[in-house]
């Protein structure tokens, strides 16, 4: 995993001489701004990945089960999250080390595990709630009202041409 944004071999890196790649060639204008949006962006994604313990992390998962009551079946945790059966287990086998959840087998089918928060879980789900929630007050506090409306706006118009090149 890249430790800081650029450090990726398959992120674009623009040179102190504003060359794009190992040519030596110039960016054009609307090239070096491209590359300056997405280091923007990139930097964005890399902050809310590693301070926002990712999409599946610890954090996202304890969340979770606490919206739901505290309680949940692996299998409806796992339709949450982009991750394979098996590595979900190992997130959660994780989880569970740390004594913030406990695993057990549903009484009536056998094949289904129910995850329930422990009380340790319950009290580091609130804490990740509210440092998640005094993030996002923050987060845009730099923008005006109508200019986090904009943003929303161009992103939400990023994100289309995006799925579109996908």
């Amino acid at each position: 995993m890249c430790e800081r944004v650029g450090a990726c071999p398959s992120a674009p890196i623009v040179g102190d001489d504003g060359t794009s790649d190992d040519l030596g060639l110039a960016d054009s204008p609307e090239d070096a701004l491209a590359r300056r949006l997405l280091a923007g962006l990139g930097y964005c994604g890399h902050y809310l990945h590693f301070h926002g313990g990712g999409r599946s992390g610890k954090a996202p998962i304890i969340c979770l089960i606490a919206k739901h009551g505290g309680q949940m079946s692996q299998q409806e945790l796992g339709s949450f999250f982009e991750l394979k059966p098996g590595s979900l287990s190992e997130v959660l086998a994780k989880i569970e080390t740390a004594g913030l959840i406990e695993r057990t087998r549903n009484p009536e089918d056998r094949r289904q595990l129910t995850i329930r928060l422990t009380e340790k879980g319950v009290a580091e789900a609130a804490r990740d709630q509210q440092a998640r929630r005094q993030f996002r007050q923050r987060a845009f506090d730099c923008l005006t009202a109508d200019e986090q409306e904009q943003l929303a706006d161009m992103l939400e118009k990023i994100r289309t041409r995006w799925e579109e090149l996908a």
